[in-house]
């Protein structure tokens, strides 16, 4: 199995083009399945989760091609309404399909999705929003079935918590409902701007955009249409993170500024300086980092979850005590066990980890999930020595070339087959 090697101590300085949102190129995608004519999407980054989604689609009977950037999805009628418990297990977000398929077919069939193991994320939320619409849940052997025969209609929507999967599971599901649909408590995440912005490119009558409120007027039909996909604000968010661990000056282009205001926040109290551009984010960090008193991790557009094991990797050689409260996942400090294999002091008390910064060592480390590799990475660029990294292809699904993208701004690091 090919392992990342990293020696550190080397500075980062030089340029960072950052990729599509992965977080946005699979709704997008699921979207597809809507619309009546070709769809053309630029800005997709080359991810396993991309990879996995385009196979899904094929399976449904839809055909896809992926050349440079840009990916071309027709607008045929989708012929299967399953996707299988193989293709579910590999990623968790495929749930996000199920919405369009029954909006378009009137019947879904899936098992329950896998992904990174981040702790409980039941699909219950969900399933609630599809029942509101008109569907019918039975589940048999392993499989659900929902069913909408008369089609789905529109409804008011009250969800437990903001959860970014269940908007956008409700949005898929209530765009071409009849009737109108109103969702309240809905996630404000970019991503899901970036959805809404697709579909009313193609035809929808959706308001709301970046707030809790969302609501969607159901049209006919989606016509085909070409669009960008945000910038990644999360390998942004990387970035920033590894050039505080190892020091440096670099300039991160094909950013949105607003969407990294949180992580912006944070490392500049731990000493970096961050100028935004319109497009562009110049960040120069210090030797050693400070020390930073709390980051609590929440929904959008509080600090992200998935940039807290980068921004802790950092903190945990940074002079001083940092706080770490987690959010949003229970499971999401299993890579703190890595770090501590290369000499980190920190302590988990529930879902806060207390983190005494201490100089860092190279070691033999794995991945546990997406994020938590990156942490790993993040860890040895600012460490002494070489760290060898295991199970890689966790980094695959979110990060296009990260190994490469960080050679060229100066990192030791390879991919050892």
């Amino acid at each position: 199995m090919p392992k990342m090697i990293i020696t550190g101590g080397k500075t980062l300085n030089g340029d960072v083009f950052i990729s599509g949102a992965k977080n946005s190129v699979l709704p997008l995608l699921a979207a597809t399945l809507l619309c009546d004519g070709e769809v053309k999407l630029y800005n997709c980054p080359d991810i396993s989760d991309v990879e996995n989604s385009l196979h899904i689609l094929n399976s449904l009977g839809i055909e896809t091609a992926f050349k440079d950037d840009c990916i071309t999805v027709n607008g045929r009628m989708p012929i299967n309404t399953t996707i299988s418990e193989n293709m579910m297990r590999k990623m968790r977000s495929s749930v996000v399909f199920v919405g369009s398929i029954l909006a378009r077919r009137g019947k879904a069939v899936i098992s329950t999705p896998g992904g990174c193991e981040l702790g409980p994320r039941p699909i219950d939320i969900h399933i609630d929003v599809l029942k509101s619409l008109g569907a019918t849940v039975t589940e048999d052997r392993g499989k659900m079935l929902f069913t909408a025969e008369n089609g789905l209609k529109g409804n008011t929507i009250d969800l437990k918590l903001p959860s970014v999967g269940a908007t956008e599971t409700a949005i898929l599901a209530a765009v071409t409902a009849q009737g109108t649909t109103v969702i309240n408590n809905a996630a404000r995440e970019p991503e899901i701007g970036d959805l809404i912005d697709f579909l009313n490119k193609a035809g929808a009558d959706i308001i709301g955009k970046n707030s809790s409120t969302i609501t969607i007027k159901g049209v006919n039909k989606l016509n085909g249409v070409s669009h960008r996909v945000i910038p990644d604000r999360i390998e942004a968010a990387t970035f920033m993170a590894a050039v505080g661990s190892a020091s440096g000056s670099i300039t991160l282009h094909n950013v949105i500024p607003a969407h990294l205001e949180s992580v912006t926040e944070v490392l500049t109290r731990a000493g970096c300086k961050i100028t935004a551009g319109d497009n562009t984010l110049d960040i120069t960090a210090p030797k050693s980092l400070k020390s930073v008193c709390f980051i609590k991790s929440l929904p959008y557009p509080s600090f992200p979850t998935d940039a807290g094991p980068m921004i802790c990797a950092a903190l945990s050689k940074a002079e001083g005590n940092s706080v770490f409260c987690e959010g949003i996942f229970e499971n999401r400090f299993r890579y703190i066990s890595e770090l501590i294999k290369m000499g980190a002091d920190i302590k988990i008390e529930g879902n806060i980890a207390v983190i005494n910064g201490k100089p860092l060592f190279g070691a033999e480390c794995k991945s546990f999930d997406l994020r938590g590799g990156a942490a790993v990475v993040v860890a040895a660029l600012g460490a002494r020595g070489t760290t060898v990294l295991s199970n890689i292809e966790y980094l695959n699904r979110g990060y296009d070339n990260l190994s490469e993208k960080l050679a060229l701004i100066g990192a030791d690091i390879y991919i050892k087959e």
